[in-house]
């Protein structure tokens, strides 16, 4: 009858019951409300609309960072914040894409399977990555996977900025930065394949915070 009512049945572990709104999560939170704002940059890209969108996407990828070292150091990561935290920073690079493919020149048409790939390949991962986890089994990230985060969110940022920015073609930086994130998205997504089929390149240490998983 206890269990007909939401409670535990009698020898079962107890529900521990996590905390929503803590610092962390909240962050993550607040960080995804810049994807709704992004999606406005093919209609306001004008110089001053994508230095503000530029810094908005740049703030949003710093505070991954932010609230991964808070989850840890306040022993504060939750269940919530584990699938939140990737969540929203798949979802910011995605919409930053694809806005930039609609902005005018923002992405070229030669571009575009880069995107694509980048996408791809992050919906994939993640897939095996909740395949994975049913079996127990944590993939960890890798430094490929990292590099490819901050490959990619340096070409993102460049390209949202205007023309001429600091004195150097952002765009051209931009471009070849896109260029250098795909080839590691499909390198580091190589190996998570390989690792989880058996033919892992090097061991995997298990994650222990929302913030220490690539994106």
């Amino acid at each position: 009858m206890a269990t007909l009512l939401g409670e535990p049945a009698a020898g079962s572990p107890p529900r521990i019951q996590e905390r929503f709104w803590n610092l962390p999560n909240t962050i993550t939170v607040v960080r995804m409300v810049a994807v709704p704002v992004l999606l406005l940059f093919p209609w306001f890209h004008d110089p001053l609309s994508s230095r503000i969108m530029a810094w908005i996407f740049i703030v949003a990828a710093t505070t991954d960072i932010v609230d991964g070292w808070l989850a840890r150091r306040g022993q504060q990561v939750t269940k919530i914040g584990k699938l939140l935290d990737p969540l929203a920073d798949k979802l910011i690079v995605a919409s930053a894409l694809v806005v930039l493919i609609a902005a005018d020149g923002r992405i070229p048409l030669w571009g575009v399977p880069l995107a694509v790939v980048i996408i791809g390949r992050e919906l994939a991962v993640t897939s095996l990555r909740s395949i994975a986890s049913v079996g127990g089994q944590v993939l960890a990230a890798t430094w490929r996977g990292k590099a490819k985060a901050l490959s990619q969110n340096i070409a993102i940022a460049a390209l949202l900025f205007p023309a001429g920015t600091l004195g150097i073609d952002n765009h051209a930086m931009g471009m070849a930065f896109l260029a250098l994130a795909t080839v590691l998205t499909l390198w580091s997504g190589y190996v998570y394949f390989a690792d989880y089929f058996g033919t892992p390149e090097e061991p995997a240490a298990p994650l222990q915070s929302p913030g220490a998983q690539d994106s």
